[in-house]
């Protein structure tokens, strides 16, 4: 059995390919793929060849974003049934490592991450029409959730672990900086949550127009309508936690301008070296906080969208069949057109 596979082979060299496909072993799931979100991480390495001090080192299928449907199981699989829905979970820590032993799984020292260039060789992702993934990887959602809806379930636990990060939000002024889909995720999860305030920033109107319909009860482009965010920086600060969603040095120190002091910073946003105003930091009493991607979140993301308890649809902004991922790929790196593409593949009927 043959499967037709993303491969990603250089800098904007995208190529559909075929490889075979094994029989599911004991514990294995064979897995049809309805829909693979297209994450910065995959833009990253489609546009630049890596981020940071990631690189592409030898061809790679993309993909960590994925739901479809269990075709065929193998021995011994309890969990999920021919025929169910599923998201399919990307993360496999080893369980053994001393960060795994302390219950920090999203540390684990020989992760495997479908998708990722981290390792080498490369560990390979899941923009594919079949593939067999381990059974607890594979997590069922309800029948009315979309493929499209289910693939959000990873970036969903991703900031589901932010979250967690930042503690009680109740009542809380929160500013998100960057609506990208992490940002709109964070707003719809800090309003969730009861935030009293959730102001969303961007340069794009259509992540910002996601972003309201999200839970955001403001929205400012800063490009065009900067200056309103100097209110914000009165009398030391105003928020009392902000979302960093863009890794860009101007939302960083407009993060740390407007957090009031002894505020709260959560670094979503990842890149290389980006200088940080450390005087106001210090000055303002400034947590800076990191978050790196989850681990028990993800069955909370998967309940959280099977029960329709956030509403996805407003990020969701077109979908490609797998032939035209280079298509896709151009429009979900333009994000005055675009905040979630996804590709589409054989589970998608």
């Amino acid at each position: 059995m043959q499967t037709r596979i993303c491969r990603l082979h250089g800098q904007n060299d995208i190529r559909i390919e075929t490889q075979p496909v094994a029989v599911p072993a004991a514990g294995e799931v064979l897995v049809a793929i309805g829909a693979g979100g297209i994450c910065g991480s995959d833009l990253h390495y489609y546009q630049d060849g890596g981020f940071g001090p990631i690189r592409v080192k030898e061809p790679i299928i993309l993909g960590h974003e994925a739901s479809g449907t269990v075709i065929e199981i193998g021995e011994g699989v309890t969990n999920v049934a021919v025929g169910d829905r599923i998201a399919v979970n990307p993360s496999r820590p080893c369980s053994h490592c001393i960060y795994c032993r302390e219950g920090l799984f999203q540390h684990c020292l020989d992760m495997r991450f479908n998708g990722s260039a981290l390792r080498f060789p490369h560990e390979q992702g899941l923009f594919r029409d079949l593939i067999v993934v381990e059974a607890g990887q594979c997590l069922p959602v309800s029948a009315e959730v979309s493929f499209a809806e289910a693939a959000c379930a990873e970036p969903l636990a991703v900031c589901l672990h932010a979250r967690r990060r930042a503690g009680d939000l109740c009542s809380k002024r929160v500013l998100v900086t960057g609506a990208g889909p992490i940002g709109v995720l964070c707003a719809a999860l800090a309003a969730e949550a009861g935030a009293a305030e959730v102001v969303v920033t961007d340069l794009q109107d259509v992540p910002l127009q996601a972003a309201s319909a999200m839970g955001a009860t403001r929205v400012i482009n800063v490009g065009r309508d900067g200056a309103e965010m100097e209110a914000y920086a009165a009398d030391k600060g105003h928020f009392d936690v902000a979302f960093e969603c863009s890794a860009a040095a101007p939302a960083i120190r407009s993060a740390i301008t407007t957090l009031r002091p002894q505020g709260l910073l959560i670094q979503v946003g990842v890149s290389g070296n980006v200088p940080v105003p450390l005087n106001m930091l210090v000055g303002k009493e400034i947590t800076f906080r990191g978050t790196h991607r989850f681990h028990e979140e993800f069955a909370e993301a998967v309940a959280m969208i099977s029960s329709r308890k956030i509403d996805l649809t407003p990020m969701i902004s077109q979908s490609y069949p797998m032939e035209e991922a280079c298509a896709a790929f151009d429009v979900a790196g333009d994000r005055s057109r675009s905040v979630k593409v996804h590709l589409t593949f054989a589970a998608d009927t």
